[in-house]
């Protein structure tokens, strides 16, 4: 049996202490996140122990403080990839 897929999505508005939920689902509606994603050029990292922890959070809230130094990784070399290449599909 295939594990189910999981997605997050997630957004730093400027100000905030940490990143927010901006969205988050599992099977079906995770692959369309994904999707879309993919259409618009927005970064992918594929991290499931994340997705776990960050799927069972409610949308809208402040990421949990124990995955903040997992995710000012991600969210670095997302940056830096970019700088080097322009946008990305996935990483």
């Amino acid at each position: 049996m295939s594990e189910l897929k999981k997605a997050v999505a997630l957004k730093y508005p400027e100000g905030a202490e940490a990143p927010l939920i901006a969205a988050s689902a599992k099977g079906f509606l995770a692959k369309k996140i994904l999707e879309i994603a993919e259409e618009k050029k927005i970064p992918i990292v594929e991290n499931k122990n994340l997705a776990n922890l960050l799927t069972v959070q409610e949308i809208g809230s402040s990421v949990p403080e124990e995955t903040w130094e997992a995710l000012a990784k991600i969210f670095a070399f997302v940056l830096k990839v970019e700088r080097e290449y322009g946008n990305v599909k996935k990483v």
